[in-house]
């Protein structure tokens, strides 16, 4: 008898959870797989939500630094919910250069995409192109120039969020005017963000 009751509510517990777990949270969940929601990115922190992004999709910004450069935020905490992770996709002009920097606090991989560059990693210079690969270790000095007649495409990842909220404040969203930062504005960003990003003296 005693057995028989145990059983009886394991079992309605187990339904009861089995509800709770295929319950939607909202409607959208049940239209996830339209091609606009998948790439679809937002300004507010998100559950996470697979993401399958073509080449253009993302965040698409416009950097008020290095020429105007295109930048694509593809997954953070705002787009796809990612807690941890950090993906971004770079068009660095022909003649421009991303400053010498750390990153303090963490890791960083850039693939080259597309066109061709000069890396200085700590106190080794290489050329690169597509299908190149740097793996900056936190603290190492970094600095990427564009040396070709076309973009240089860069995709990168880090292990914890932070340089992207630096991003967002160089930045535009695509289609907004985007004014060249100012040199006291461009110092007082870099002052908020140096727990993830730190410039060599120009």
């Amino acid at each position: 008898m005693r057995f028989s009751t145990i059983s009886g509510a394991v079992g309605v517990l187990g339904v009861t959870l089995g509800l709770v777990a295929w319950t939607p949270a909202d409607s959208s969940d049940l239209e996830q797989g339209t091609a606009s929601q998948v790439a679809q990115t937002s300004d507010s922190a998100a559950a996470r939500t697979p993401l399958i992004l073509a080449k253009g999709e993302g965040e698409r910004r416009i950097r008020r630094v290095m020429g105007g450069a295109l930048a694509i935020i593809k997954v953070d905490r705002r787009n796809g919910g990612s807690p941890g992770l950090v993906m971004g996709y770079e068009e660095i002009p022909p003649g421009q250069a991303i400053q010498a920097h750390r990153h303090p606090a963490m890791d960083e991989i850039i693939f080259v995409h597309g066109g061709i560059g000069a890396a200085e990693l700590g106190d080794r210079t290489a050329t690169v192109g597509p299908g190149a690969t740097i793996y900056i270790p936190q603290a190492t000095r970094v600095m990427l120039r564009n040396t070709g007649t076309d973009p240089l495409a860069i995709a990168y990842f880090f292990p914890q969020p932070g340089y992207e909220e630096y991003l967002r404040d160089t930045s535009v969203r695509e289609g907004q005017p985007a004014s060249v930062v100012s040199g006291l504005e461009l110092a007082q960003i870099r002052e908020r963000h140096k727990a993830h990003i730190l410039f060599d003296p120009q």
